[in-house]
């Protein structure tokens, strides 16, 4: 579903619920370090990197080292196509909830 040749798709990489607890934390500040990222979650450091390295390729976070520290920040530009999905299909179920709307309307009268 994804259009990022390459790269990994964006929906399986927000599937799980820790990716989008470390989506929502980065994007709550400007960078973030690994060790702050690690010491919010009830797991080691290497699961909080394999988890941020699903992200990253999926094109949602970016890092940079700084001396020994390695800090992530996100980069919201790909959730753009989970939008786009998901207005869709707003977009769908409100024109079907318009029509059972008249066609409740229709029976009453």
């Amino acid at each position: 579903m994804s259009e990022n040749n390459g790269m990994r798709d964006v929906f399986d990489a927000i599937a799980d619920p820790t990716r989008r607890r470390l989506i929502r934390l980065l994007a709550e500040a400007e960078e973030i370090p690994l060790h702050e990222l690690t010491a919010q979650f009830e797991m080691g450091r290497t699961a909080v990197s394999k988890h941020l390295t699903i992200l990253k390729e999926a094109g949602l976070v970016l890092d940079r080292k700084v001396g020994r520290e390695t800090r992530y920040r996100l980069n919201a530009a790909p959730l753009r196509e989970i939008q786009d999905w998901v207005a869709f299909y707003s977009k769908f179920w409100g024109a079907n909830m318009l029509r059972l709307q008249q066609l409740l309307e229709e029976e009453e009268e």
